[in-house]
């Protein structure tokens, strides 16, 4: 869903594919980060902290939202990169 929104978002609205992409990727990592915060605050981080020991990463909730932002924002930017490329392509 966040894809397809960057997606139509940057072919409507987008100008240059990598401002599109650095867009849609600042775009879905913030709304990505605010709700995991919003989903692991209130059962204290167990779940995060528990997911955080299956990686190599140092054990601390913050890790998990860290990855799991970035790859939303990697999915976003994705997304509105496609939607600036398919404009491009169109309109030639």
């Amino acid at each position: 869903m966040a894809a397809a929104i960057a997606l139509l978002t940057a072919y409507f609205i987008g100008k240059a594919p990598g401002r599109s992409f650095l867009s849609g990727f600042g775009a879905i990592f913030v709304v990505w980060t605010i709700l995991a915060l919003i989903k692991s605050i209130p059962n204290d981080n167990i779940l995060a902290d528990r997911v955080v020991q299956l990686f190599p990463l140092p054990h601390n909730w913050i890790w998990v939202l860290v990855v799991t932002a970035f790859i939303g924002g990697l999915v976003g930017g994705m997304g509105a990169l496609s939607g600036a490329l398919i404009k491009r392509a169109f309109s030639k």
